[in-house]
């Protein structure tokens, strides 16, 4: 072996060694960033009198195995001022019949029913159905906690507050897929929801359970037909100059996909929508006007959620290479051009490693988890490091090729857990 090649194995361990360190320290800043929202959040105290109309706008699609528990559990909120609407996005089943039969003698409950035109639209029908001054959108799976309307609804007594992101969590907790999907709800999605709280840098009200100004919306020009229509309006209220926050306490209980293929299909159109969202607000990137949302928020986001997924694959590599060079070392003894760079890189996976399963640990903590989830960290980050790699790559070659993509239908099998059991 030449003295290139292995100033070559040098520098490139190091690149790799840099890049875990970067990693690490990322995930203990989120870490770090979400006790502190935690500690600061808690003392807020709400105001008890702002009770202002709200509608659930609860948009609809081939959903009658699960559509009447989610309208019965939004039926056991203890807000008093509001009204729910159900929009029949065009079904095939028996959704609008079920919701009819069920809630007919309900006048809290109002149903309507509409050619098949997507979910934005059926969001959009369903707000053009009211004048109430919040909306809170709930996907038809979700199973809601009594207290989620009230808890969402009392944030927009600021008025510079445009959205409010629930805390969404896997109510279907039935094999080794959907307990995967659960630990990286709460170890991912709401840690970092938890820091950004802090910087009004939340990129995303989720769609299963979230809470918008209505005329804000209306000022947007509604939920555009996108396949992350969630993503591209928060982005827009961001850009708007208003805040999103982040409500903890808003639990629902949404039903992750339990068949590899559905999930596939799911994180395939995340994704994808992502893409779509950060294309179309690509003009705030690196713009002061926009503040933290084009000088940090989107920039961070395509980093960490597309760059990186597909350069973590590598380091595992590269993890492996640099343990066969140890031993390859420790038996030829090449005292020429011995390097320490393998073993810098074995240092900072373990290191990052470490970092993940405490930073894990404080996340179900904050979120009151059962800790027994954590048996599952290190097998799903691996299963999902590659199943992103994947679906990302074939996410930007498809939108190189400008394919048409659909929703996806999931099918819904009605495995949530009762929500008085499940809401901690």
């Amino acid at each position: 072996m030449t003295n290139n090649a292995f100033l070559l194995i040098n520098w490139f361990c190091t690149a790799v060694y840099y890049s875990l360190f970067f990693i690490a320290i990322r995930q203990l800043v989120i870490g770090v960033l979400a006790l502190y929202e935690w500690y600061g959040w808690r003392r807020i105290q709400y105001l008890s009198d702002y009770l202002p109309p709200v509608s659930v706008v609860v948009p609809a699609f081939n959903e009658e195995k699960v559509i009447c528990r989610t309208i019965h559990s939004l039926l056991r909120s203890d807000y008093s001022n509001f009204n729910i609407i159900v929009v029949d996005d065009g079904s095939t089943d028996d959704t609008y019949q079920c919701v009819v039969e069920a809630f007919r003698h309900n006048q809290c409950v109002h149903v309507f029913t509409k050619d098949n035109g997507g979910k934005a639209e059926a969001l959009n029908y369903g707000i053009n159905q009211t004048n109430a001054e919040i909306i809170v959108a709930v996907d038809a799976d979700t199973l809601v906690c009594s207290n989620a309307i009230r808890l969402l609804v009392h944030h927009f007594a600021d008025p510079y507050v445009g959205a409010i992101a629930g805390n969404t969590k896997v109510g279907n907790r039935i094999n080794l897929l959907t307990y995967w999907q659960a630990l990286e709800y709460i170890t991912h999605h709401n840690l970092e929801r938890r820091a950004f709280n802090l910087l009004n840098y939340i990129c995303v009200v989720p769609g299963a359970i979230g809470a918008w100004r209505r005329q804000l919306i209306l000022h947007a020009g509604g939920f555009k037909n996108m396949l992350a229509e969630d993503n591209d309006l928060t982005l827009t209220i961001l850009r708007m100059g208003y805040k999103v926050n982040y409500e903890k306490d808003a639990i629902g209980l949404t039903e992750a996909p339990d068949t590899l293929s559905g999930l596939l299909k799911q994180r395939f159109r995340w994704i994808y929508g992502s893409l779509q969202s950060f294309w179309k607000h690509r003009d705030t990137l690196f713009r002061p006007r926009y503040r933290g949302l084009g000088m940090f928020a989107i920039p961070y986001k395509i980093f960490c959620d597309i760059f990186l997924p597909l350069v973590l694959p590598l380091t595992d590599i590269v993890v492996l290479l640099s343990l066969a060079w140890e031993v390859w070392q420790l038996h030829q003894e090449p005292a020429e051009y011995s390097t320490n760079a393998p073993q810098l890189v074995l240092f900072s996976y373990i290191f990052l490693l470490a970092v993940d399963f405490l930073v894990s640990l404080i996340a179900l903590m904050l979120d009151k988890e059962d800790w027994q989830l954590l048996v599952w960290l290190f097998p799903q980050r691996y299963f999902f490091r590659y199943m992103n790699y994947n679906m990302i790559f074939k996410s930007i070659i498809t939108r190189l090729q400008s394919k048409i993509v659909g929703w996806g239908k999931l099918e819904r099998k009605a495995t949530v857990r009762n929500i008085e059991n499940s809401s901690s």
